[in-house]
């Protein structure tokens, strides 16, 4: 008996649904979104969250790093989420593309 015709993944190179309303991205849609978005949480959780049991000698500093990490990530999520958009950034109405 011959195996079912496989569902081709999404091979267009973009990793995000576009918004139905709005501007910007919406969910991921194949894996490569989901290990992008996982990332992000995790270096801006971690780093956020890792704060806590760093002793306090130079905590202006720590704070400084800190928030050069995040920028830094939220900056490059950004960029990795307008380059993988499908349809592009822009503002949506609500109208199908």
């Amino acid at each position: 008996m011959a195996a079912p015709p496989r569902k081709k993944a999404p091979c267009s190179g973009k990793w995000f649904a576009a918004k139905r309303y709005g501007y910007g991205a919406g969910l991921p849609i194949v894996w490569q979104g989901w290990v992008a978005l996982t990332v992000f949480l995790s270096v801006t959780l971690g780093t956020t969250f890792g704060m806590l049991f760093l002793r306090p000698d130079k905590p202006l500093l720590v704070l400084s790093v800190v928030t050069l990490i995040n920028v830094i990530a939220v900056g490059l999520f950004l960029w990795i989420c307008k380059s993988r958009t499908e349809g592009g950034w822009r503002w949506r109405w609500g109208d199908k593309d």
